[in-house]
């Protein structure tokens, strides 16, 4: 296993002393030793602190969508999982889009990503005036950037417009920006964090995992695709290619799994260790998703469809590495399953709707619980970054350079088997773009991409319409009911929300 990041340290503590400002009760004055917001960051050693909790918050379970998948539960290529009850009025609706403006989860991703955005805005705005190292002050403010860029990234896809906080004292109510406008932010934040990062082989020992020159260029790219702004989503996606930085895992396996932690192929990740909380340095992420019953490595949330299962291609040494049936063996671990969770699940026609299964990607080896918690959560893979290369290519009418760098995912997938998933020949833009499309889905299954993916490209009606997305509504989750309540009117709703 490869050096894992350290940047897990206790500091529950910024997050509960850096409030708002609030008024002052009569005659009170702060206890000697405690932080407040004139205290805290005032030494490099608090710069060290605050940069550290802006990673910290990206490791907090609700920061994963309220802390349940419910982006791969809503697409095509998972269902709600665990046993039939579980969780059934609060994750099952996601399922079928029947979720409200009041639905169990919302209010905790909005308000986990502020916190992430506060944390940031510490840094950004109280290090400058620090007395240290101008270069490592430099590179905090570009890691928290970069931090900020990816919550409001986060935010802009799932709500749209949302309100702009860039200060530690915003005002007291605050409207939603424009999609525009949120986007020039991230934009802003991401190039910052380009010009001041250091490229991966910069970081050494306990730094390794933090953020780099790389994957801001990799965000960037990303971004611009959701923008269908090809030729920036081109020119990031080489940049990161071109910096010789990044390759893939020989075994697909590793590209998620602990054998590539802080690998060649992680771009950005968010890193933990074996400890069943998140101040700690746990991540609940895979813990959510891990297989349920025997052996007993989690809830089981997130159960491949049936429809992801038949899609890959014949012989896909992917398919082995996104889903765990029962009776598998993984580790020297032979995979039970869940008592209370039925086999194969029918429909009232006798259709087969459902099959017991789990899957790979978050699989950490044990034979506990806790261990699930030490997972590695990819957000930005080098395979990812040479699939939005090939399609931006594509795109840019240059399909023989965009073969080059599908193939590749090919070639690492197949790995050594000339029999099975052949080099894609195809320069027909049209045929190539779904190609590439459908390399996604398989490449990138159960990493939280597909539903987006569906709704960036326009597929989203047409693939999701029988699961109930409805047009014009469900590209975006609805603003949660308790923060139009508590803006007094000043944000508004998302349509026909």
């Amino acid at each position: 296993m490869r050096t894992q990041t350290k940047l897990y340290l206790s500091i529950l503590l910024i997050f509960t002393t850096l409030s708002f400002s609030g008024c002052k009760k009569f005659l009170q004055k702060d206890l000697q030793g405690t932080l407040t917001q004139q205290s805290f960051p005032v030494s490099p050693t608090d710069a060290l602190l605050a940069t550290n909790a802006t990673y910290e918050a990206v490791r907090e379970w609700y920061y994963n969508a309220g802390g349940f998948p419910i982006f791969d539960i809503m697409s095509d290529d998972a269902r709600k999982g665990s046993n039939p009850d579980d969780a059934a009025s609060t994750v099952g609706p996601y399922d079928i889009f029947t979720h409200t403006t009041t639905q169990d989860g919302i209010d905790r991703y909005w308000n986990a990503l502020y916190v992430g955005v506060k944390r940031a805005n510490v840094v950004i705005e109280k290090i400058p005036a620090i007395t240290m190292d101008e270069a490592l002050k430099t590179r905090y403010i570009a890691e928290a950037k970069f931090i900020r860029g990816l919550i409001y990234f986060d935010f802009v896809r799932a709500w749209g417009g949302v309100p702009l906080v860039t200060s530690t004292d915003p005002p007291l109510k605050l409207q939603r920006a424009s999609v525009d406008e949120v986007y020039t932010l991230i934009i802003s934040d991401l190039n910052f964090a380009v010009d001041n990062l250091p490229l991966k082989s910069g970081y050494q020992g306990t730094d390794l995992g933090r953020v780099t020159q790389g994957a801001a260029q990799a965000l960037l790219a990303r971004v611009y695709l959701f923008r269908n702004d090809f030729v920036n989503a081109e020119k990031y996606a080489m940049d990161v290619i071109n910096s010789s930085q990044y390759g893939l895992e020989p075994v697909f396996t590793d590209a998620n799994g602990v054998n590539g932690n802080n690998g060649v192929e992680s771009v950005f990740e968010v890193g933990a260790i074996q400890a069943d909380n998140t101040q700690g340095g746990g991540n609940q992420y895979a813990n959510t998703q891990g297989v349920r019953g025997t052996p007993n490595r989690g809830w089981g949330f997130n159960r491949p469809t049936i429809d992801l299962r038949n899609s890959f291609e014949q012989g896909d040494p992917r398919y082995r590495g996104t889903v765990i049936n029962l009776g598998d063996t993984i580790d020297g671990v032979v995979i039970i399953g869940d008592g209370a969770t039925p086999d194969k699940t029918y429909d009232e026609h006798g259709n087969l709707i459902e099959i017991e299964c789990y899957t790979r990607k978050v699989w950490v080896p044990g034979d506990n619980v806790i261990t699930q918690w030490g997972h590695h959560r990819r957000l930005i893979r080098y395979a990812d970054v040479l699939l939005m290369a090939a399609e931006a290519l594509n795109e840019n009418n240059k399909p023989a350079e965009a073969l080059i760098y599908l193939n590749m995912v090919r070639q690492r997938a197949r790995q050594g088997n000339n029999t099975i998933l052949p080099d894609i020949t195809t320069t027909n833009q049209s045929e190539l773009r779904d190609i590439i499309f459908n390399e996604r889905r398989h490449e990138l299954a159960m990493e939280g991409w597909r539903f987006w993916d569906l709704v960036r490209t326009g597929r989203a009606p047409a693939v999701m319409g029988p699961l109930g997305f409805v047009a014009g509504k469900h590209e975006l989750l609805p603003i949660p009911q308790s923060e139009i309540d508590i803006s007094q009117g000043s944000l508004t709703q998302n349509p026909n929300w």
